[in-house]
């Protein structure tokens, strides 16, 4: 199937919200409130979901899984709505994979922007409507970043929704990340200002040269699709992997799955994001090494430490858009999308 890009969003479209797994807002309104206030602040609508303006709330999720179905399908179809948010992820977006009707969602190509339990409906989506969609901010996070939003974040979105419809687009590293972490139940996401980091830029692991489609997903997420038809054809891909709790047991277990599976013989291309939550848990290694045991040597570029992840800023991330990627000693890494990804 051919994979379409979705259509481009524009100044004053109204972007649909929608809430496919955690509740989150009964956690935090005001952020909730703060994303949506951010969103108009970028020039955009917004148009809750039933469920989410209803703040369904069944504990772990938003509703049943029909329910959740329910409301994207209703947003895919109003006519309002050009494209699609989620309010953030969760562990059970991929419940809905079942009540979705995909070749609507593919005549429709309203873009769809979401990360982390996201990746289900982002693997969905490619396998079932051969839709392209954006692994990028949701309305909490980082859209909800008090006070207004995180700009980095902000203008790759914009770049990646609205901006970017052809010709090369060269990505550099920030000048700055964030993992600095502040308590919803306290108010101190408000009270405390975001410690940030002086950001080293990004590793190199492996050299090599390729210019292939990049896929973007959250690991632990990805396993879960394992057996399934959405699993995604990785030959020739670069694969960007990235996880917000990042122990090493659990990274060498998620990682060796991977290998076993052939992965790591498949793609083109591995880049890695930063954890936000990294636990090396008394080994005498890091994050890095485990990745260099797994995977071994490589005759493509391994990439380590990128700005795409649980941390901030975060790169937006077409799905499938093609991309060159250089490692080397002399240069550093550099990283290119080659077109756009929105029509």
């Amino acid at each position: 199937m051919e994979i379409l890009k979705p259509y481009a969003l524009n100044p004053g479209d109204t972007l649909g919200i929608f809430t496919p797994s955690s509740p989150s807002y009964g956690e935090n309104e005001g952020l909730f409130q703060n994303g949506l206030k951010h969103l108009a602040s970028l020039g955009f609508k917004t148009k809750l979901g039933n469920l989410t303006a209803a703040r369904g709330n069944q504990g772990y999720r938003s509703g049943s899984p029909q329910e959740r179905a329910d409301e994207l399908m209703s947003l895919v179809r109003d006519p309002e709505v050009k494209g699609l948010v989620a309010t953030i992820g969760g562990n059970n977006s991929s419940s809905l994979i079942p009540y979705l009707d995909f070749a609507e969602i593919r005549r429709s190509r309203k873009l769809l922007c979401g990360y982390s339990d996201i990746t289900s409906l982002h693997l969905a989506y490619l396998h079932y409507a051969g839709l392209s969609s954006l692994y990028g901010p949701t309305a909490m996070t980082w859209h909800g970043e008090w006070p207004n939003g995180i700009p980095e974040s902000s203008a790759w979105f914009l770049e990646a929704a609205t901006k970017h419809r052809g010709g090369s687009r060269e990505v550099l590293p920030p000048a700055r990340w964030s993992n600095h972490r502040r308590s919803w139940d306290n108010g101190d996401w408000q009270k405390i200002p975001r410690q940030w980091q002086l950001n080293p830029g990004w590793t190199m692991l492996s050299p090599g040269q390729v210019e292939a489609p990049i896929l973007a997903v959250n690991l632990n997420t990805l396993l879960t699709a394992a057996g399934t038809p959405y699993w995604p054809h990785l030959n020739g891909k670069i694969l960007l992997l990235e996880d917000m709790a990042a122990p090493l047991s659990g990274t060498e277990r998620a990682l060796r799955q991977l290998s076993l599976m052939g992965t790591f013989d498949q793609i083109a291309g591995l880049i890695i994001g930063k954890p936000e939550y990294y636990e090396q848990e008394g080994a005498p290694f890091d994050y890095d090494d485990i990745f260099r045991e797994v995977i071994g040597p490589r005759p493509y570029p391994i990439v380590s430490n990128f700005d795409c992840s649980h941390t901030v800023p975060m790169i937006s991330i077409p799905q499938l858009s093609p991309v060159a990627l250089s490692a080397d000693a002399a240069n550093g890494v550099s990283f290119t999308f080659l077109d756009g990804a929105i029509a």
